[in-house]
């Protein structure tokens, strides 16, 4: 670890098992990305049924452009020896309670000896939220959260709490892990972007699609996309969220257009994104951003709403290539994942929102059966 001699702060990022990559993932990496000169992220083993298995989600958190190294299989309480080891001068994690078994504070020895640095929680987007779309398969997230579907949404997926004397029902929520409402800024933008124009000598490519609930099939493709030049500037055209329905169907995309375009911006081979990208590529997209290449993976091309192939101006000027990234993995196996699943993940939803509500009430008043509050 010789880059540490150089007086760098190095920056332990205990990103736990987090078992989806979203917004909120990601503002932890770029903020504890902020606190020092090198950032490392810890995934310790996921403890319940899993969305991604273990390889999968080192290689998520890999390609996000702020992550410098990856700590595989690492402890779930972070000590001064975690720390030494990695030659890391402060470790930083958001303001949500993680505790032990037992009930200790798992940053207890780090706190103490002033290593520790802490983050806000995003609000606006979870884990939780994701989970609650996919299993209920509606589409007022693409607009609006008023539908009486949403409403139950929100029911299902939250809103319980703890009293002295054990489980009671419903009677309030989370902003961490209920319902997104998720608000997108020109600052959040700015965050995520590369904010870097194309060199002479770049090759230009341009790829377009949903991107929906970005995952390593889509980490693999762009991987495979960066390879086929020396100096490439990739540009993400991302449909909006009508579009996307259109093709798909069902109450897809699962993340909306926003959500989407950090999820993309955050991808280490990804330059530039456009963010409600037409469907068909014309010759007006092509020459207003000089591509030298279009590349589309192996998945199916739907038609556009004429019925006309939406490559056909690229294949037409000889530009277009189809990739094979070896992956085969979509964002239709995700959702069923998740749907096999789904009563271990509405427990778990439950217990993670009482677990949030537990943090922020006074603890003469509430109790957490089992002292369980591990995720």
């Amino acid at each position: 670890m010789d880059l540490y001699c150089h007086d760098l702060d190095a920056v332990f990022c205990a990103f736990r098992s987090y078992d989806m990559v979203h917004y909120g993932t990601l503002q932890s990496a770029e903020t504890g990305e902020g606190y020092g000169d090198y950032l490392i992220v810890g995934i310790s083993k996921h403890k319940g049924p899993p969305v991604f298995t273990q390889q999968e989600r080192y290689k998520m958190v890999r390609a996000i452009k702020w992550v410098d190294e990856l700590v595989e299989g690492a402890p779930y309480v972070t000590t001064l020896q975690t720390l030494d080891k990695y030659s890391c001068d402060f470790c930083v994690h958001g303001d949500d309670i993680t505790l032990t078994v037992d009930g200790k504070d798992t940053y207890e020895d780090v706190k103490k000896t002033g290593r520790y640095r802490e983050c806000n929680r995003t609000q606006g987007v979870s884990t939780t939220d994701l989970v609650g779309r996919m299993l209920l398969m509606t589409k007022a997230h693409h607009s609006n959260i008023a539908s009486s579907d949403y409403q139950q949404h929100t029911d299902n997926f939250g809103k319980f709490v703890f009293s002295s004397v054990g489980f009671q029902g419903p009677r309030g929520s989370s902003p961490w892990t209920g319902v997104s409402q998720f608000l997108q800024t020109s600052q959040k933008i700015i965050q995520f972007a590369s904010g870097q124009e194309p060199q002479p000598g770049d090759t230009i490519i341009y790829v377009a699609g949903a991107f929906d609930l970005f995952h390593i099939g889509h980490v693999d493709f762009l991987e495979a996309v960066h390879k086929l030049s020396e100096k490439p500037y990739i540009i993400v055209g991302l449909h909006f969220d009508q579009e996307v329905n259109r093709y798909k169907g069902k109450n897809y995309p699962i993340m909306n257009i926003h959500e989407r375009t950090l999820s993309v911006l955050a991808c280490r081979h990804v330059s530039e994104v456009v963010i409600g990208a037409p469907y068909t590529i014309t010759k007006d997209l092509l020459d207003h951003f000089k591509v030298d290449l279009v590349c589309h993976g192996k998945t199916e091309v739907f038609p556009d709403r004429g019925g006309y192939d939406p490559y056909a101006v690229p294949k037409k000027k000889g530009i277009f290539r189809t990739v094979d990234s070896g992956n085969s993995l979509t964002t239709d196996n995700i959702v069923q994942r998740i749907i096999k699943n789904r009563l271990l993940y509405e427990a778990r939803n439950q217990k993670k929102e009482a677990k949030e509500l537990w943090r922020r009430t006074p603890r003469h008043t509430l109790t957490f059966p089992n002292g369980d509050f591990r995720d």
